[in-house]
C-alpha cells in the first residue's frame, strides 16, 4: 500500500510588487519640491525676484547670439569715444568706442559665474565647518569656532583685497577671494542647526543602532541643514556680486574681462565721473544693483518659506 502524496497548497498569485525604497524616496522629493512651490508663490515679492533673476539670467545666456564676442574688441568698435545714447548706440559708448549696451549684456555673463560660483565655495566651506564643529563638539568645535570669529570679526573686503592683491589678476583668483573669507556667517549659522539636529531622538536610536559619525552627518545632519544652506547660498549671491564689482572697481580684477565692476572701473579710469559722462556709469551700477535686489528678494522668500516663524511679508 503506497501512500499518496499531498499535493503542495497552491499559493495566492503574486500582487502588484511593492514600490522600491528608490521610487518612495523620489516621490517624498517630488512632494517636497511641489509644496515649497505652492508656498513659495504666495510671496509676490519672491516671484518678482525670481522672475527678474529669469530674464538676467536669460540674457547671459544669450549674449554670444545677442551682441557676440567681437563687443569686447577694442581695436574694431563701430563708435567714437564717449558717444551719448542714440538710435545706433541706446546706452552710449565707452572711451574705445565700443556699444555699452553690448558690453553690459556680455559683462553679466562674468558678474553672475563670479556671484554664483563664490558662493558657492562659500557656503560649501561654511557648511563643512559648521557640521563637523556642530557633531564632534569639545575642544575641536572651541578651536574651529575661534578661527571662525576671527574670520568674521575682520572685514571681509580687506580680507579679499588683500588674498587678490598677493594672487595673480584672474577671475579664479576673484573667486576664491570672495568664496575664503564670507564663510564664517554660514558656518556659525550651519552650527547652530547641527546642534539642533543632533539633540533630536532619531539621532540618538541611529548611534544605537551602530550609525557612525559619517552616517549621522550625511543622511541625518546635512539633510536637515540644507534649506538653511540653500537660503544662506541665495543670499551669498548677492554679496559675491557686489564684492567682484567692488575689486574690479578697485582695478584687481581681470582687466581683459567685461564685468559690471570692471566698467565703473573703466568708467572712472576715462574721467566719467568729472566730465558728466552718466550714461557710462548708471547702467552697470543699475544692473549690480537689480542683480542683488532679485537674489536678496528670492532669497528672503525662500527663508519665509523654509521658516515661517520668520513671519516676513508676502
Amino acid at each position: 500500500m503506497t501512500l499518496e502524496k499531498t499535493p503542495p497548497a497552491s499559493t495566492a498569485p503574486a500582487g502588484p510588487s511593492s514600490p522600491s525604497a528608490s521610487s518612495l524616496a523620489w516621490a517624498r522629493r517630488r512632494g517636497s519640491v511641489t509644496r515649497f512651490w505652492k508656498e513659495y508663490r504666495t510671496h509676490r515679492a519672491g516671484l518678482l525676484g525670481l522672475a527678474g533673476l529669469a530674464f538676467i539670467a536669460l540674457i547671459a545666456l544669450l549674449a554670444p547670439l545677442l551682441v557676440g564676442g567681437e563687443v569686447q574688441s577694442v581695436t574694431n568698435a563701430p563708435g567714437t569715444a564717449l558717444e551719448k545714447p542714440s538710435g545706433e548706440f541706446p546706452l552710449g559708448t565707452d572711451q574705445f568706442g565700443r556699444s555699452l549696451l553690448g558690453l553690459l549684456i556680455w559683462g553679466a555673463r562674468i558678474s553672475l559665474t563670479v556671484g554664483l560660483l563664490a558662493a558657492a565655495l562659500s557656503v560649501a566651506i561654511g557648511t563643512l565647518v559648521g557640521v563637523l564643529a556642530g557633531h564632534y563638539g569639545g575642544w575641536f568645535a572651541t578651536v574651529v569656532m575661534r578661527i571662525t570669529d576671527w574670520f568674521l570679526v575682520m572685514p571681509t573686503l580687506v580680507l579679499a583685497i588683500v588674498l587678490a592683491t598677493v594672487m595673480s589678476r584672474s577671475i579664479w583668483t576673484v573667486i576664491l577671494a570672495i568664496g575664503v573669507t564670507s564663510w564664517p556667517t554660514t558656518a556659525r549659522l550651519v552650527r547652530a542647526q547641527t546642534i539642533a539636529v543632533e539633540s533630536r531622538p532619531y539621532i540618538e536610536r541611529a548611534r544605537a543602532l551602530g550609525g557612525g559619525h559619517g552616517h549621522i552627518m550625511t543622511r541625518h545632519v546635512l539633510p536637515n541643514v540644507m534649506p538653511l544652506v540653500l537660503a544662506q547660498t541665495t543670499l551669498g549671491i548677492s554679496n559675491a556680486i557686489l564684492t567682484e564689482a567692488t575689486l574690479a572697481f578697485l582695478g584687481l580684477g581681470d582687466p581683459l574681462i567685461i564685468s559690471w565692476g570692471g566698467m565703473l572701473q573703466d568708467a572712472r579710469e576715462a574721467g566719467a565721473v568729472s566730465s558728466g559722462h552718466w550714461w557710462y556709469l548708471a547702467p552697470p551700477g543699475i544692473a549690480i544693483a537689480c542683480v542683488a535686489l532679485t537674489f536678496t528678494l528670492c532669497g528672503r522668500a525662500i527663508e519665509a518659506v523654509l521658516n515661517p516663524k520668520l513671519g516676513v511679508s508676502r
